[in-house]
């Protein structure tokens, strides 16, 4: 697979069995991933909360109300551990994600929010197979800028292939999450 653009000065984008289209910026987070994507194959639980890991799941209708439910979600659970600072992002990519997941794919839709030393990761999962393409568009498209959007303002994103769809993902450095 071939990028989908270049940008001057960063690493080419990483493909692999999930889709990093846009480079790590900081590559402490490196590390807090790896923990991050451990834990989570040892918790797959709705909600974990501990030194290492903050982690909320909500299951969401496959209606147009779950778009506002998720932005709500969004924020309530980032000012409950203290991340207000990333919150508006956080909410515009979400629902970002979930509007594209209603759009394209039947079936469930899952958001899950995640933290772990001060990087957010915010997943929304379908049962759609087919993953995204970016493409360039024009002034009057209604559409097809959600994924420019994910490259502009979050340090990470891809998606990938799950048994039985697909999830997206994005990440944003953040501040130390507070305890609840």
């Amino acid at each position: 697979m071939t990028s989908l653009h270049a940008k001057a000065g960063n690493p080419p984008w990483r493909v692999g069995t999930s889709m990093c289209f846009s480079p790590i910026r900081d590559e402490r987070h490196a590390a807090a991933r790896e923990r991050w994507t451990a834990t989570r194959r040892r918790h797959r639980v709705i909600m974990v909360e501990g030194p290492e890991v903050q982690m909320s799941f909500w299951p969401l209708a496959a209606n147009a109300r779950s778009v506002a439910r998720a932005r709500r979600l969004t924020r309530d659970r980032l000012a409950a551990w203290g991340m207000e600072e990333v919150a508006d992002v956080a909410e515009l990519l979400v629902s970002e994600l979930v509007t594209n997941a209603l759009c394209h794919a039947h079936g469930p839709v899952g958001l899950t929010l995640s933290t772990m030393e001060g990087l957010l990761r915010c997943e929304v999962e379908d049962a759609g197979t087919v993953l995204p393409s970016a493409y360039c568009a024009g002034h009057d498209d209604e559409g097809g800028r959600g994924l420019c959007l994910l490259d502009t303002l979050a340090c990470c994103w891809g998606g990938s292939r799950t048994p039985t769809g697909k999830v997206m993902w994005f990440e944003l450095p953040a501040g130390t999450p507070s305890a609840h």
